[in-house]
């Protein structure tokens, strides 16, 4: 009976990781606000990393389009995608994301810090980006 009852609870637990897998991540609920609190102080317009390298995340038109050297996201892959190996800090040290910085409130100007010391996402928002992407990297 014991096992029987194993069984079942581990069942119903495989099941019910499965379905929350599957579940759709949506760009404006779950993706877009971690963009935001944590990316977007750099990358929009006038921002360090937005002169630095033209990528925004202002719109999600100008997140997919990517940096001036080319598209970040490459959309049912995030393996694929040079957004995710950055937050992921599977990249150079020197370009990992996102990056430490301060606010200068005096001149009204965020300033990122020297070296290379970027901060970290969660590995939950780390979690929901990969996942987005790999969903196809849709607008919902």
């Amino acid at each position: 009976m014991y096992a029987l009852k194993s069984i079942a609870l581990l069942s119903f637990v495989a099941l019910s990781t499965a379905s929350c897998s599957r579940e759709q991540v949506s760009f404006s609920r779950d993706v877009n606000p971690i963009l935001q609190n944590n990316c977007a102080v750099c990358h929009t317009p006038g921002g360090a990393g937005y002169l630095k390298s033209g990528f925004s995340v202002a719109t999600y038109q100008d997140l997919m389009k990517g940096t001036k050297y080319g598209p970040v996201i490459n959309p049912g892959s995030s393996v694929g995608s040079t957004l995710v190996r950055l937050i992921k800090h599977q990249a150079d040290a020197t370009i990992n994301m996102p990056k430490d910085y301060s606010l200068d409130l005096k001149n009204h100007q965020q300033t990122i810090m020297p070296g290379t010391g970027a901060r970290s996402l969660s590995d939950h928002d780390i979690g929901l980006i990969s996942k987005w992407v790999d969903q196809g990297a849709k607008n919902n």
